[in-house]
């Protein structure tokens, strides 16, 4: 499978934004569908995690409250909304797909395919 991400750009703090992450090539079915993101010289970070198929989805405490995962299944594609976006927010986000569920969803090493990163910086 194909990702490609989307919806980057910049914002001041307090602001929106939505990513969307499109696959190609197949249709996702049981996979985990996830975003991480990363600032230069940390780790890739996760961000929130959904299995296709309905019943879990997950955020890190830094997102949660004021991020949002959904997906749209005619389009193959998930999205997440940020909300009342802060400074800290400000990395390169990345989709990532595995074909099932894991309960370390978390883990970056975990995910077998990679959208492109996406900007997302948050400043006045």
């Amino acid at each position: 499978v194909q990702l490609q991400a989307y919806g980057g750009g910049f914002v001041q703090p307090g602001g929106s934004l939505g990513l969307s992450c499109e696959a190609s090539g197949r249709t996702f079915s049981s996979d985990a569908v996830a975003w991480f993101r990363q600032t230069p010289g940390k780790e890739r970070e996760f961000v929130a995690a959904m299995r296709w198929s309905g019943g879990a989805t997950r955020y890190s405490n830094s997102v949660r409250g004021r991020f949002t995962l959904s997906r749209d299944v005619a389009k193959n594609t998930v999205v997440l909304q940020m909300n009342s976006l802060t400074p800290e927010d400000t990395a390169v986000y990345y989709c990532a797909a595995r074909l099932h569920w894991i309960t370390s969803y978390y883990d970056p090493k975990n995910y077998n395919y990679w959208g492109q990163g996406t900007q997302v910086t948050v400043s006045s």
